[in-house]
């Protein structure tokens, strides 16, 4: 049995999912510290996930679609949502030491 082989285009898309952005983006501004950052992407990869796979579901166009059959990326999502979360986090604390 051979791996399947997947482009680079698929992976990136993955992480850059735009419901994994903008929710993981919103949770980790709205922590109020930075373990939170951790909480916050798991909910944004499960409220992500969800998202997409409804809209693949109801046959919508969309960048990163999760189907039976095709790759989901589930580590790449986590990650990517960690790092979102974190930089949603990182960029609320440089705002508000300039107020």
């Amino acid at each position: 049995m051979t791996v399947p082989f997947y482009p680079w285009t698929v992976w990136i898309w993955a992480g850059f999912d735009p419901a994994l952005i903008v929710v993981a983006l919103y949770l980790g501004w709205k922590a109020d510290q930075f373990g939170k950052t951790f909480i916050a992407a798991i909910a944004a990869f499960a409220i992500a996930v969800l998202f997409s796979w409804v809209v693949t579901a109801a046959g919508i166009p969309w960048p990163a679609p999760i189907t039976h059959d095709g790759p989901t990326f589930f580590t790449v999502r986590a990650g990517a949502a960690l790092l979102w979360a974190m930089l949603g986090y990182g960029a609320r604390r440089a705002v508000g030491r300039r107020a």
